[in-house]
């Protein structure tokens, strides 16, 4: 019997196939990578040649030997830098801003010039860790497969991440965190197209891992007692204390990095103030250098003293702080996680003294802190405990690592806004999601939609009597159906007006005959791609050939409302006996012109919206004599499905063709206590040539705000 396989089912063993060549070439650059450190690091600090493990830095002796090399190594990365920034920073956020705006391309000589930066700035001292360049390497050895070949974006997305999952299973022999952090951070999606790319990548990498440094786990915890429910409260405290120790990290961090953004020196020589900087706490605290792997087995062995850790935490804070501010290549992970180590030792002597019968094991608390502070500040706690589990193989702190985790991301989500990984791409303006849901236009079916009433005409009728039926505001299009049902044009306001036909003619001369049709059981994005490439907004749906339903972008629009629904209050069993009811908050009148649904438009209505989330909108669309109502109808759907989405009650509806009574009947009715009016520029707008908005203000009694946007293309 002869199988033939379907096309996504071709496609995803495709990608499974790239995947196991991208994580072997990133496991191999991995290794590269760690080996390249140890070479650099013997060389630069200990003036010797040796290829093997990275050699630990607390014992390093002062010198002027180690601010000399952190300084030749900083002026080498910022030459690199000039042709390609993309090294600046610690690699992750890169990354994302690759997959959320360049459909996951990254120039090939990043995959280059990353890891080599990174050695560079490690080999020489940096306070760094090697998973944000191993992230960003194997990010662009799966990116240039995804570019070389011919595959989609969203393919080249899977290829991007499986790379950067593999880079760091190899470098940390942590393939199940590193699978969750591509996940948490790099796809934003989870689905088995995604899933079973990456976990071959990873599991190829993590053998590479495996068969180069060995199967053991990269810390050593340890051996504690973990005694149940009656510790548990002390590792809560040590989470909400974590999450304070994360919110510190991330604000000392972007504080540094807004520093060196206004110091009036070249970008050029930051990345060699930074170096002289962490060099010089360097000479006096040796530990806080380099990525920090001996140091945390220190910490977790208790090894250190009270005022040692101390010493480490705030010295390997303030180095990382300005070495990665001043724009040079460096790794954010293993620094978090010795900085949470050091606490979670500190929180722990600290606590022993003041109660000393509790019986605290030291270890145990470091490993927990590492994963709530790591978790909190890099916004992946699920990544954090399985990583930090992975890291230590420590069985007997699970359950402790997990509640302090999430406590420790709550405080944080409290009192930040944005991640060490976020911050920077929200000044850039690119908004990074927090939740990982399904896209209800993918799970939504267009029989779910669309409607069943179906405005059809005949092709017996004439040019006139539609072009009638359509001036009247029925429909902006109409399928032309015979006596069966079938489907056989489609005729448009465009196809109506845009020919000079006679008006007696039969509408079959102007209808396009080929028609563009789905079914019903497609989804809405399936409707949303045929309508963007066809340039069309009616599709009929046809089953069996015959017309079922009209689909049109105000229903799919409308679709999203079904899913803010589920978002909505709804009233209790306890309501009737608490009778408790939220106030109605001001309403605000929104007028909509031409520029209705406009980038500023909508910032304006969001500032509103922020200063009191009680505020309510009411949307007024004018409609002038002979104007299209179905296009105002969807004008108006689209504003408040807009509004919808950023959890503001709106209501809506089409006005008298005298806007300014329009206005004034809505107000009174409304009792709104200001207006937004919506409207083109000067240049393009009849209503502020005429100042309309002034005397609208007068005429009212109430504020009126007048925005525009620069072209009236911004509404879809």
């Amino acid at each position: 019997m002869e199988t033939r396989l379907s096309n996504p089912t071709r496609r995803l063993l495709l990608l499974v196939a790239l995947a196991a060549a991208v994580g072997a070439t990133a496991g191999g650059a991995a290794y590269l990578l760690i080996r390249t450190i140890s070479l650099i690091t013997h060389i630069a600090l200990f003036g010797n040649l040796a290829w093997g493990d990275i050699p630990p830095l607390s014992d390093l002796r002062a010198s002027p030997r180690l601010p000399i090399a952190a300084g030749i190594g900083a002026i080498i990365i910022a030459t690199i830098a000039i042709g390609s920034p993309i090294i600046r920073g610690h690699g992750i956020p890169e990354a994302m801003e690759a997959v959320l705006r360049n459909q996951s391309r990254i120039k090939p000589w990043t995959a280059l010039a990353k890891p080599f930066t990174a050695a560079i700035a490690i080999g020489t001292g940096g306070p760094f860790g090697a998973e944000g360049p191993i992230i960003v390497t194997g990010g662009a050895i799966g990116s240039l497969a995804g570019q070389i070949l011919k595959v989609t974006p969203s393919e080249r997305k899977i290829l991007l991440a499986s790379g950067a999952a593999a880079g760091m299973a190899a470098t940390f022999g942590a393939p199940l965190a590193s699978l969750l952090l591509a996940i948490e951070l790099l796809l934003f999606e989870f689905s088995m197209r995604s899933f079973i790319p990456l976990v071959v990548a990873t599991s190829i990498a993590g053998g590479i891992h495996s068969a180069v440094f060995g199967i053991g786990p990269l810390f050593d915890a340890p051996p504690h007692d973990y005694a149940g429910l009656a510790v548990l409260p002390l590792y809560a405290i040590l989470g909400l204390a974590s999450g304070l120790v994360a919110v510190t990290i991330a604000r000392g961090l972007f504080a540094s990095e807004r520093a060196f953004r206004n110091l009036r020196v070249p970008i050029f020589w930051h990345p060699l103030i930074g170096s002289l900087v962490f060099a010089s706490i360097g000479l006096l605290v040796p530990r806080s250098l380099g990525v920090g792997y001996a140091v945390i087995d220190d910490v977790l062995a208790g090894r250190l003293a009270l005022a040692t850790l101390a010493a480490v935490l705030v010295a390997k804070a303030v180095s990382w702080w300005i070495a990665l501010g001043s724009s040079t290549s460096g790794g954010t992970l293993a620094p978090v996680l010795l900085m949470g180590a050091a606490f979670g030792g500190l929180f722990a002597e600290v606590t022993d003294k003041i109660a000393p019968g509790l019986n605290i094991q030291e270890g145990a608390f470091a490993v927990v802190a590492m994963a709530a502070v790591f978790g909190a500040a890099a916004g992946a706690p699920l990544t954090a405990m399985v990583f930090v589990f992975e890291l230590t193989r420590d069985f007997d702190v699970v359950l402790p690592l997990m509640l302090a985790t999430v406590l420790s991301a709550l405080v944080f989500s409290i009192m930040s806004n944005e991640t060490i990984y976020t911050e920077k791409l929200s000044r850039r303006g690119i908004r990074v999601g927090d939740e990982l849901v399904a896209d209800a236009l993918r799970t939504t079916a267009v029989a779910d939609v669309m409607n069943r009433l179906v405005d059809t005409v005949s092709p017996d009728d004439t040019v006139g009597e539609v072009a009638d039926r359509i001036t009247r505001g029925d429909r902006g299009a109409f399928p032309v159906a015979d006596e069966e049902g079938h489907c056989i044009a489609m005729v448009t306001r465009r196809d109506l007006f845009g020919h000079k036909s006679d008006r007696d003619a039969p509408i079959t001369d102007v209808a396009s005959s080929d028609v563009v049709s789905v079914t019903p059981d497609a989804n809405l994005v399936d409707a949303m791609q045929l309508m963007a490439v066809e340039g069309v907004t009616h599709l009929p749906v046809v089953e069996h050939g015959v017309i079922v339903g009209i689909c049109t972008r105000a229903d799919i629009v409308r679709s999203r409302s079904d899913e803010l629904a589920l978002e909505r209050l709804e009233p209790g069993w306890l309501a009737p006996v608490l009778q408790r009811r939220d106030r109605p908050g001001p309403r605000i009148l929104v007028v909509g012109n031409q520029s209705l649904g406009g980038g500023v438009l909508m910032a304006t209505i969001r500032q509103r919206f922020e200063h009191d989330e009680r505020v309510r909108f009411h949307v007024v669309v004018p409609l002038a004599v002979g104007a299209d109502l179905t296009a105002a109808r969807e004008r108006l759907e689209m504003q408040l499905g807009l509004i919808g989405e950023m959890g503001a009650a709106a209501s809506g509806e089409i006005g008298d063709a005298d806007p300014i009574a329009a206005i004034e009947f809505a107000l009174r009715r409304e009792q709104a206590v200001g207006v937004i009016l919506s409207t083109l520029p000067p240049s393009k707008s009849r209503w502020l040539r005429s100042n309309v908005p002034t005397g609208l203000a007068r005429r009212v009694g109430v504020p009126c705000v007048t925005v525009h946007d620069p072209e009236p293309e911004a509404i879809p």
